[in-house]
């Protein structure tokens, strides 16, 4: 079964991130959609956080709920994200989501890669 995250230093999903993602839900038409946060490996500093929207959810996955959307993370992904807080960000270099990781020792200049 899935597990809801009550717990405020578990994993953060910001407003502006919420509200972000319940606009491309919106315009998507689907409300089934939640956005999904992993680690891969890869990147110039050794691991890289990746955003894609999914349907489905697995009995293992962690959900994190902001006012009705769904941000979720699977177990391999959410033991490097603990702590962790995903925000949306609109500036000069662009639009983007981004994570907020207290695990990540070093990062890269991009703020898509980081190692632990």
């Amino acid at each position: 079964m899935s597990e809801v995250i009550d717990q405020p230093l578990a994993m953060g999903f910001s407003d502006s991130a919420a509200n972000k993602v319940r606009s491309l839900i919106e315009e998507e038409a689907n409300d089934n959609l939640k956005l999904r946060v992993y680690i891969t490996g890869g990147g110039c500093a050794g691991f890289s956080y990746g955003f894609t929207f999914d349907e489905e959810m697995a009995d293992d996955d962690t959900m994190v709920d902001n006012d009705g959307v769904k941000l979720v993370v699977d177990p391999m992904s959410f033991q490097y994200l603990v702590g962790a807080s995903v925000d949306y960000k609109e500036g000069l270099q662009g639009s983007q989501f981004v994570v907020n990781n207290p695990n990540a020792t070093t990062t890269c200049g991009c703020g898509s890669s980081f190692s632990i």
